[in-house]
């Protein structure tokens, strides 16, 4: 998690909401990323999912068995949904996020009964550190003279 706290860092750097993922195999780490949103202009430009593109480039094949994906923030039903189709073993996350989670808190997609695969879940760790990294970038947006906020659902944290 350390390794998704230093990519959330860069993207805050960057102006973008500070969320960063790592994929790892058998403690060897095949990717890291973090949000490219605004970057990349592209709503899709997740951590999550970047990581998981880098990935699967690295292994070359489109599965990920075995795996485990570290996230700062929980991630949402887009990133679940490609969690899930990667067949990632296990994701751990760091905090909760209320307004669009798609692992515990609006759904339950990397768990639910009737996907073709589920995927192990950790939450909480390293919970302090990354929800003081969004709560730290949102204090700053808000106090931005121009007023700009931030624009998705995973601005919130």
């Amino acid at each position: 998690m350390a390794l998704a706290l230093d990519e959330a860092r860069a993207a805050g750097a960057l102006a973008e909401v500070p969320i960063g993922a790592v994929v790892v195999r058998g403690g060897v780490v095949l990717a890291r990323a973090h949000n490219r949103v605004r970057a990349d202009a592209d709503p899709t430009a997740h951590a999550e999912l970047l990581a998981l593109r880098a990935a699967t480039r690295a292994l070359g094949y489109e599965r990920l068995a075995d795996c485990v994906v570290y996230s700062t923030l929980e991630p949402c039903f887009m990133c679940a949904g490609a969690l899930v189709q990667a067949r990632v073993s296990r994701v751990v996350f760091a905090v909760r996020d209320p307004k669009f989670g798609g692992c515990v808190s609006l759904g339950r997609v990397l768990d639910h009964p009737r996907a073709n695969h589920r995927v192990q879940l950790e939450e909480g760790v390293a919970a302090v550190e990354a929800r003081e990294l969004l709560q730290a970038f949102f204090r700053a947006r808000r106090g931005a003279p121009d007023g700009a906020q931030a624009g998705t659902n995973r601005d919130e944290g």
